[in-house]
């Protein structure tokens, strides 16, 4: 009979559910639900109904398990990667109260202030989290419902991450695990432990609505009747602890051990390698997570990747084909069209109320191949900003792992190699948060029979490369975008004091 294991990734856009075979690691059936933010919302406020993750997963999973012909007694195991910092306040009845608010809300400017001002400033709070306080965490969220909505506040029993969230409904068990909770700027990520000083800079009760955190090894549990019920599958399947998406990424990528460095293109873009010890960004441009396999994932994340594609896409209403060969007909710097990327404001650099900006429109630049192309090009430099501060930080590359819709493009992965100036490479299985989850249920499951087995070891049996997409970068191309870069970097410096200008004249 064959082993088999579910890794579900629910993401901002859709639900993945992957079917994995313990002997080999392949894909036996996948399955996928997609979805979108509330409409109406005020400028910056991005929400979702957990109630639409809990429906998604079911319709993934069954579908995945439907492909695979896979019956209950074959599935051993689940994991459950999520977007990151989303704060689900769940009320003691176990009720969802409002409407999450996700990473990529960038409301809590004013409330990121406050409790960065409360805890004696930016330094402070890299000493007491390892990490800056910034819009995207989750702790700001908590501050603005207190300020916002306090009958709401008032009704706070527990706080979830959309992950967590899925593991409730799965198991019944409210519980933490390191990877996502250092996304909180609630946690410790050095000590791995909540931060005392920040949750009194909130509210010293926040304390009693924050979970156990456990070990990402650790079983969250076994599925609830009702939930196993609806999926078809056995209440005996263990669920690992899971993790947040890049924190699974890093697994289903391979990145499991110093040297590696994985890169994720989809709607936003991280950045992450695997250590063995906390990395902390005194600058606090770089995010000290700890992973999902007990380690740290020093992280940089921007919120504006295909975002910027999309929008030169359906500006010009290309198919993806038609837009990649219009690409192609810009040369390597565009003539000089640069894009400032901060289409939704931005985190790395954090310009929460940032906006995109196109430098060097001329009448030789007036072209949709140089805005396709410029648009690849400055969302790479925007993450490159970032992995130049890796570098500064001592994680060393020997080699790129690149996955998300971005990776798919051939150009697009040239122009990363050129702009990283390092070797590019896929997977063969691209959804690598979803595998991720699978693998961590793997050794979860190994671990709680008793199994010695490490993390590395599994990844590096299962997660291949695919040698056909390989890019290494012309030296030519990698010279130019280094000058490129300078004169990126010097854009975003210099404008910054335009974009808050910009937010106060239109908030009038």
């Amino acid at each position: 009979m064959r082993e088999l294991y579910i890794g579900i990734d629910s993401g901002t856009q859709s639900t993945k559910a992957l079917v994995v075979d313990l002997k080999n690691g392949k894909v036996r059936g996948s399955g996928q639900r997609a979805y979108g933010l509330i409409k109406g919302l005020p400028a910056g406020a991005k929400e979702q109904d957990p109630e639409t993750w809990k429906k998604a997963t079911a319709s993934a999973v069954k579908s995945a398990l439907k492909q695979a012909k896979a019956n209950a007694s074959e599935v051993k195991g689940i994991g459950v990667s999520g977007q990151q910092h989303g704060f689900v306040p769940v009320d003691k009845d176990g009720k969802v109260i409002r409407p999450a608010k996700l990473w990529c809300d960038t409301t809590t400017t004013a409330e990121c202030e406050v409790i960065t001002k409360k805890l004696g400033g930016t330094k402070k709070s890299i000493r007491y989290l390892g990490n800056a306080m910034l819009p995207g965490f989750t702790a700001p969220k908590i501050a603005w419902l207190k300020k916002h909505e306090p009958k709401n506040y008032r009704r706070l029993a527990t706080v979830l991450l959309p992950h967590d969230y899925l593991n409730y409904w799965l198991t019944g068990n409210a519980v933490m695990e390191y990877g996502d909770a250092s996304g909180t700027a609630l946690f410790d990520v050095a000590r791995r432990k909540w931060s005392a000083p920040v949750i009194n800079a909130i509210d010293p009760k926040l304390a009693d609505a924050l979970p156990e955190v456990i070990p990402s090894d650790q079983p969250i549990g076994t599925l609830a009747a009702g939930t196993a019920k609806l999926l078809g599958l056995n209440p005996d399947t263990l669920v690992s602890a899971g993790g947040g998406d890049n924190m699974m990424g890093a697994i289903g990528t391979g990145n499991t051990k110093p040297g590696l460095v994985t890169a994720s293109f989809g709607t936003s873009g991280t950045i992450y390698a695997c250590a063995a010890s906390p990395v902390i960004d005194p600058q606090g441009e770089i995010a000290a997570f700890c992973d999902s396999t007990n380690r740290w994932l020093p992280l940089l994340c921007t919120m504006n990747v295909t975002v910027a594609t999309e929008m030169v896409r359906a500006h010009y209403g290309m198919s993806y084909a038609q837009y990649e060969k219009e690409a192609r007909k810009a040369q390597a710097g565009c003539d000089g069209l640069t894009l400032l990327p901060y289409l939704e404001g931005e985190r790395t650099p954090n310009v929460p109320n940032g906006t995109g900006v196109w430098y060097g429109v001329n009448t030789r630049t007036n072209h949709r191949g140089h805005y396709a192309r410029g648009a690849m090009e400055g969302v790479t430099m925007g993450m490159n900003y970032g992995l130049r501060r890796l570098v500064d930080l001592g994680v060393k590359a020997r080699q790129i792992r690149v996955t998300g819709g971005g990776a798919n493009s051939k150009l697009w992965r040239q122009i990363m190699a050129d702009v990283f100036n390092a070797e590019v490479v896929t997977l063969k299985v691209g959804e690598g948060a979803a595998y991720g989850a699978a693998i961590q249920a793997i050794w979860c499951v190994a671990k709680n029979r008793g199994e010695k087995v490490k993390i590395e070891d599994l990844t590096a049996r299962y997660v291949k490369i695919n040698s056909s997409q390989t890019n290494k970068p012309s030296p030519s191309n990698a010279k130019l975008y280094k000058e490129i870069q300078l004169l990126h970097d010097e854009l975003s410096g210099a404008l910054r004091g335009s974009f808050r200008c910009h937010e106060n004249i239109w908030r009038c």
